[in-house]
C-alpha cells in the first residue's frame, strides 16, 4: 500500500510555511505548495513539490489547489499595509474556509496564536481568532496551532543592538520571561501534526524549550553565552508606550495596523494575552533555543 499522503502547504514564502513543506518532504510525503506568483514556485518544483498558483482570496483557484489532497497547512498572511486590515483578514479566512469545504479537504492544520481564545483587547491576534472561527467547521479534522511569540520577531531590534549596544524592547518588564518559539519549530510541529490522524478540533499551544526575557536576549548579544558579537555590554531598554506609535512610523503599517500592534503588545505586557492551563489544550515544545535563533539573526 502506498503510504505517501499529499499535503498542501500555504505560506511557503514565509518562515513557518517553508519549514513545514521541507519537513513534510523529509518525511517522504508528497507536497503541493501554494504560491501567488508562479516564479516563487520554481525552487519548490526543483525540490520535487507540486506547485499550485492561487491567491488565498481566490476561492476557485484555492479549491483547485486543495483538490485531492489529504490535508493542508494554512498560514493566512496579514496585510499590515491595509487600512481595512481586519476586514481583509476576515474575507481571506472565509475564502479559505469555502475552498476547504468545496474541495472536501479532510484535514487542516492552521497557524494561530497565543491569545486567540480571547474575544477582545488582543490587537492583531483578533485576526487569528477570525481564522479559527471561520475554519473550525471546514474539515472533519482541524488543529489550531496557537504559537507563542516568534523568536524571529527580535530581528529588527537585534540589528539596532548590534549597532548601538542597546536592545530596545516593546516587551516589559525587561526581566519577565515569556513563552517564545522558533518558526522552524512551528513548521516542524505543523508537519508532524498533519501526518497524524484525529477527528474534531484540536488546540495545541506551542512554545520553545524555555521561556525568555528581553534581558536574556540582551545578555546573549553581549556575548555572555556565545561569540555572536564581541563581548561588550548590551543593555535592554524599554521603549515607553508614549513612543510606540512614533517608533513604528517607518514600518509601512497602516494606522489600523499600528493601533493593533499597540493593543496586542499591551495585552502581552499585562498578561491578558497568555497561555492558560486547560485540560483540553495540548502542549507542544520546540527544541530550538533562543540563542540559536539570535545568532542567525545577528549573522544575517
Amino acid at each position: 500500500m502506498n503510504t505517501k499522503q499529499l499535503y498542501v502547504v500555504t505560506g511557503v514564502t514565509g518562515r513557518t510555511g517553508s519549514a513545514a513543506a521541507k519537513a513534510l518532504m523529509e518525511m517522504n510525503q508528497r507536497v503541493r505548495v501554494v504560491v501567488r506568483d508562479a516564479s516563487k514556485g520554481v525552487e519548490w518544483a526543483a525540490l520535487g513539490a507540486e506547485v499550485a498558483v492561487a491567491d488565498l482570496n481566490d476561492t476557485q483557484a484555492l479549491t483547485e489547489a486543495f483538490s485531492c489532497a489529504d490535508g493542508a497547512y494554512i498560514v493566512s498572511p496579514p496585510q499590515y499595509w491595509s487600512k481595512a486590515l481586519y476586514e481583509k483578514a476576515e474575507s481571506m479566512a472565509q475564502s479559505i474556509a469555502n475552498a476547504a469545504l468545496e474541495a472536501n479537504l479532510p484535514k487542516l492544520v492552521v497557524l494561530s496564536s497565543v491569545g486567540a481564545d480571547k474575544s477582545d483587547k488582543t490587537g492583531w491576534i483578533a485576526m487569528n481568532r477570525m481564522l479559527e472561527q471561520s475554519l473550525k467547521d471546514s474539515a472533519s479534522a482541524v488543529a489550531f496551532l496557537r504559537a507563542a511569540y516568534f523568536m524571529e520577531n527580535w530581528a529588527p531590534l537585534v540589528k539596532i543592538a548590534h549597532e548601538q549596544r542597546q536592545l530596545p524592547s516593546f516587551l516589559t518588564p525587561l526581566d519577565r520571561k515569556l513563552p517564545m518559539i522558533a518558526t522552524a519549530d512551528i513548521g516542524r510541529i505543523a508537519a508532524t501534526t498533519l501526518c497524524q490522524n484525529w477527528e474534531g478540533i484540536r488546540i495545541l499551544d506551542l512554545e520553545g524549550p524555555a521561556r525568555y526575557s528581553p534581558t536574556d536576549v540582551a545578555d546573549h548579544l553581549a556575548g555572555n553565552h556565545s561569540k555572536s558579537i564581541p563581548k561588550e555590554p548590551v543593555n535592554a531598554v524599554s521603549i515607553p508606550e508614549s513612543a510606540w506609535e512614533e517608533a513604528l512610523g517607518d514600518s509601512g503599517f497602516s494606522s489600523q495596523a499600528i493601533s493593533g500592534f499597540i493593543e496586542m503588545t499591551k495585552g502581552l505586557n499585562s498578561g491578558h494575552i497568555a497561555f492558560h492551563d486547560e485540560s483540553k489544550i495540548e502542549r507542544c515544545s520546540g527544541s530550538i533555543e533562543l540563542a540559536e535563533v539570535i545568532d542567525k539573526l545577528t549573522v544575517s
